[in-house]
């Protein structure tokens, strides 16, 4: 026999809650002298905060990764025995915001330093808005929107977030006003909307040659040949970008492998868009003629990628980033205030884990497993875990508190204190010390009635 270097995998994947819990039940000990009552200490590696900070960010992205609403997850929670009403979890949720909008600052302030911006918007859903709630003035938009952006410099991405009633260029315009005075104008990747465009920012714009080909998609039916000979152009175009991908090209290496490559296809392909338009050849006012006029109107911004090192042909990763805008849409349907709307960009992780390509953060668990029973750690452990369904029937663990003298009673001359190690002069003759906490191995007591022992002192210094 001899050890294979593979070994046989067993996995085992257990359903539980969304959101666990364990119970400690603690010994509370009263002093029959001062009435003082001493409270056991929690295991160790356990706080005394009910909400441990896992909780709150598994909450969070249930509601704001996945679109789980509060509500709905309150009601899963209530059947599984772990009641977490939908208040409580705001509670929570605002807690932790409070708690990381620095981080979610610092990250405005780095996404600012990045090389390219992808920016877009879409349509969102909060009442305090949306509603008859607030009064509007005359001439006060009415429109709310989610603006997805995506920052990329060297390799790192950054996905941000915000929803109010700005467009995709005004809450641009935000994040630039953070940008360093030394660095250049950035490329901005967006649709052909003017909405999306940054006032008072200089900025070298690309544009999305997706969206230009939707267009042609979305007549290919009416317009079969016309379309075709367009798609098929563009078909090379990405082939080109495919191949730049695959061999990790650098930007300049890129640049110079589309000019050589994709430049004759593309000019060829602009000379016959105006050739269909100057002369006549399709009516302007069609799907295929507005498809044109959309293209060439374009023309730069969506041929960037044959003139700047680095400049995008299409929103990769603003498709990345909207897809958690959507499922918040489809599940939640929509925000009941502005500031609920908010907690969005603050724990929006999950589209910002796609954007970056990478796997998200596993959080240890804080709340330590309970030892077997009869067994005490070497630093001591002062309360023992208790399952809520197995109390029943089950050896309940007690501190150890009244650890009498073989030849004394408690209380009474020669005797310890109920409280503490002293012995009971002491705790009479000195009350400003009287009473201090017991070493953690007297609040061991285990009472077992499956073996027959009763009031076996775990742990005992003495």
């Amino acid at each position: 026999m001899y050890r294979l270097q593979d070994p046989s995998p067993l996995i085992r994947i257990v359903g539980r809650s969304p959101i666990h819990a364990k119970v400690y039940e603690r010994e509370n000990l009263r002093c029959n002298l001062c009435l003082e009552v001493f409270t056991a200490e929690p295991p160790e590696g356990v706080g005394l905060e009910k909400y441990d900070a896992t909780a709150g960010s598994m909450i969070a992205l249930l509601k704001y990764g996945t679109g789980m609403p509060f509500h709905r997850l309150g009601r899963l929670q209530q059947s599984l025995g772990i009641p977490l009403p939908a208040s409580t979890q705001w509670e929570i949720v605002a807690e932790i915001a409070d708690e990381i909008k620095p981080v979610y600052e610092e990250l405005i302030r780095q996404a600012a330093q990045g090389e390219v911006l992808h920016n877009d918007d879409t349509s969102m859903t909060v009442l305090a808005l949306n509603g008859r709630k607030v009064p509007r003035e005359k001439g006060e938009r009415t429109g709310v929107f989610t603006t997805g952006v995506v920052s990329t410099q060297e390799g790192r991405k950054i996905a941000l977030f915000f929803t109010g009633p700005k467009h995709a260029g005004e809450n641009l315009a935000d994040v630039l006003a953070r940008r360093a005075a030394e660095l250049g104008s950035p490329i901005q990747m967006c649709d052909g909307l003017d909405r999306n465009l940054p006032k008072d920012f200089e900025v070298i714009l690309a544009n999305c040659t997706a969206h230009a080909r939707r267009y042609f998609v979305n007549v290919v039916e009416n317009f079969p040949e016309e379309c075709r000979y367009v798609l098929e152009k563009l078909g090379e175009v990405y082939k080109n970008d495919a191949v730049t991908r695959e061999q990790r090209m650098s930007p300049d290496e890129r640049l110079r492998f589309h000019q050589v490559h994709s430049r004759p296809v593309m000019e060829e392909l602009q000379k016959w868009l105006t050739k269909q338009l100057v002369d006549k050849l399709v009516e302007p006012n069609s799907g295929l003629g507005r498809a044109i006029t959309y293209f060439l109107k374009r023309w730069e911004p969506l041929t960037l990628f044959l003139r700047q090192a680095g400049g995008p042909r299409q929103q990769h990763h603003r498709a990345c980033a909207e897809e958690g805008n959507s499922a918040s849409k489809e599940q939640s349907l929509f925000q009941d205030l502005e500031r609920c709307a908010g907690r969005r960009h603050l724990h929006e992780f999950d589209p910002h884990v796609r954007a970056l390509g990478c796997r998200p953060v596993r959080l240890p668990g804080r709340a330590a497993e309970a030892p077997q029973r009869g067994q005490a750690s070497a630093s001591g452990l002062d309360a023992l875990e208790l399952s809520p369904g197995n109390r029943p029937g089950r050896a309940v663990h007690r501190p150890a508190c009244v650890i009498p003298s073989p030849s004394a009673k408690p209380n009474s001359p020669g005797g310890r204190c109920n409280s503490c190690p002293r012995a009971v002069e002491v705790c009479r003759a000195d009350p400003a010390a009287r009473h201090a906490p017991l070493p953690k191995a007297h609040y061991l007591r285990e009472s077992s009635k499956a073996d027959g022992r009763a009031g076996a002192v775990v742990g005992d210094t003495h």
